[in-house]
């Protein structure tokens, strides 16, 4: 958020404002999902851009895989990641419809130098 009140490119920004309804793979039932930011930024040629942007950990971004046996906390996992597969195809094609930009920024894009040590 500071990163966004310090860049003059940012003309505005919310946080959890929006509602994008997303089908979960849990129960089948529509749900609320609340992207953690949308933001609007100056761009080079003078035009504004929307953009809404999702904040994760990088390991939930990644399917998770079985060892040798599918256990309790493996499908915990696999559930957790397909919601968040859910809420990004639904945010995605809302921000398609809008003409907006959709990104997912982890721990590796906020502090790239810590990435590799």
């Amino acid at each position: 958020m500071v990163m966004f009140d310090e860049d003059p490119r940012v003309i505005q920004w919310s946080s959890e404002e929006l509602i994008v309804p997303y089908r979960s793979p849990k129960d089948g039932m529509v749900h609320r999902y609340f992207p953690d930011f949308v933001i609007v930024v100056k761009s080079s040629d003078g035009s504004n851009k929307v953009r809404m942007i999702e904040v994760k950990p990088a390991k939930k971004l990644v399917q998770p895989i079985p060892k040798k046996r599918v256990t309790a906390k493996f499908m915990k996992e696999y559930l957790e990641y397909e919601v968040i597969q859910s809420k990004k195809r639904a945010a995605e094609a809302f921000c398609a419809d809008r003409g907006w930009e959709y990104a997912f920024i982890t721990e590796n894009d906020l502090f790239p130098k810590k990435r590799n040590k």
